[in-house]
């Protein structure tokens, strides 16, 4: 139950927010692995099983693990929930009880309702892991929703592919202008979560794994098509640099 343990589950499950986590600060990492591996750990429950119930009571049971830890009483003793636990405050672990919720999602075929509710889902997965951080490293979440937002949207429009070959339905509308102004409207969010960032060097590591995000947004608003395609990448050299930069600069 180390921080050791997360990073291993971290580098293995997410490689890019396990470099993010790196090039943060080192005092920022006993925060960052144990919520990241929680993400993993969270995002992974929905797909384990084709028992849609089972999904339910994985998720829930990381639900209860928010709860105790919230609470303030005593916490069940888990390689991730022990170590998050020593960092989470009350408010951190109600952001995160939103993640858990809206990974439901992932669970059913359903697709989603509308625009807002794909708005939703990024804002609740994404934007609220960033916010934990962030808060968990002592800065003002605020302005981190909508930044959250754009970097969720660029992994989601990445993921595309993969959740139409597992039979989920992502897009509300997949046609090519549609994908455009999605993009286009995370650019926005972007950018204005950035004017709203007023964040110590220690608590923007927790907004490292969105370095690359803006990039990428522009290259779907430009040509849509990269989506349907899966080709929403950027070469690895263009991501280090990027992680470089804001490492030294504290720029995101």
């Amino acid at each position: 139950m180390s921080i050791e343990a997360c990073a291993a589950l971290v580098e293995r499950g997410d490689p890019w927010r396990f470099a993010c986590a790196m090039a943060a600060p080192v005092a920022a990492r006993r925060v960052l692995f144990p919520l990241y591996a929680f993400n993993i750990e969270v995002a992974r429950a929905p797909w384990v099983t084709q028992e849609a119930m089972i999904a339910e009571m994985r998720l829930q049971w990381w639900r209860d693990a928010l709860e105790e830890i919230a609470s303030g009483g005593p916490v069940r003793r888990h390689e991730v929930v022990t170590p998050l636990a020593e960092v989470l405050d009350p408010e951190a672990a109600r952001l995160l009880d939103r993640l858990v919720e809206a990974r439901r999602w992932d669970i059913y075929r359903d697709p989603f309702e509308d625009e807002t509710h794909l708005e939703h889902y990024l804002e609740d997965t994404a934007a609220m892991l960033m916010r934990a951080g962030v808060r968990a490293l002592g800065g003002n979440d605020e302005g981190v929703t909508d930044y959250g937002f754009g970097t969720g949207l660029a992994m989601f429009l990445q993921a595309v592919p993969e959740l139409e070959a597992r039979g989920r339905v992502p897009l509300v509308d997949g046609r090519e202008a549609a994908i455009a102004t999605l993009a286009q409207e995370g650019l926005a969010r972007l950018k204005r979560g950035r004017k709203a960032l007023a964040l110590s060097g220690q608590a923007k590591g927790a907004l490292f794994p969105g370095v690359t995000a803006a990039a990428l947004l522009r290259r779907v608003a430009a040509q849509p098509g990269l989506v349907a395609a899966g080709a929403v990448q950027m070469p690895e050299a263009g991501r280090k640099l990027r992680l470089i930069r804001a490492a030294a600069l504290g720029w995101v």
